[in-house]
């Protein structure tokens, strides 16, 4: 019996919406990190693009446990000198803050072509719509999977 490797014809990709309202950061990337790279399926391929369709909604309200949001500074603008401290609180009040979202998916993915190509099934919204409802999105409860997915306030 040979091992199984799968082909562009039979990879399904389906279309999954996350509320990312009150949940953890890290481990909604590692979830979302997952399903982009196709891990969660049986007919997973290491070297294809076998993940799905990602929509990460309320990307403004996700929690930060410990003193993140005030204490971790980064930011760069990818030229030489262009060193420009922000800390995530900043971030997620300003102009763009479903940035942060994004750069903690995009780091917990291999540093490749291939995941490259999976970040582009990635949308995140601030808000809590998206326009992509033609797609009939599943919905995926990343909140109640588990009870440390979310950061009880004291």
């Amino acid at each position: 019996m040979k091992t199984f490797s799968a082909t562009p014809a039979d990879i399904e990709k389906k279309w999954i919406v996350i509320d990312a309202e009150g949940v953890v950061l890290g481990r909604l990337a590692s979830i979302v990190a997952t399903r982009l790279r196709g891990k969660h399926k049986p007919s997973f391929t290491p070297h294809m693009d076998c993940g799905d369709n990602v929509i990460i909604v309320n990307a403004d309200k996700v929690q930060l446990t410990g003193n993140k949001r005030a204490e971790k500074h980064y930011w760069h603008t990818g030229h030489p000198g262009g060193i420009k401290e922000r800390t995530k609180a900043q971030i997620l009040e300003g102009k763009y803050p479903e940035r942060v979202v994004t750069l903690a998916v995009k780091r917990m993915l291999p540093g490749n072509r291939l995941s490259r190509k999976q970040m582009t099934n990635l949308r995140v919204y601030a808000g809590g719509d998206h326009p992509h409802e033609a797609q009939n999105p599943e919905v995926l409860d990343v909140k109640n999977m588990n009870s440390k997915n979310t950061r009880v306030a004291k």
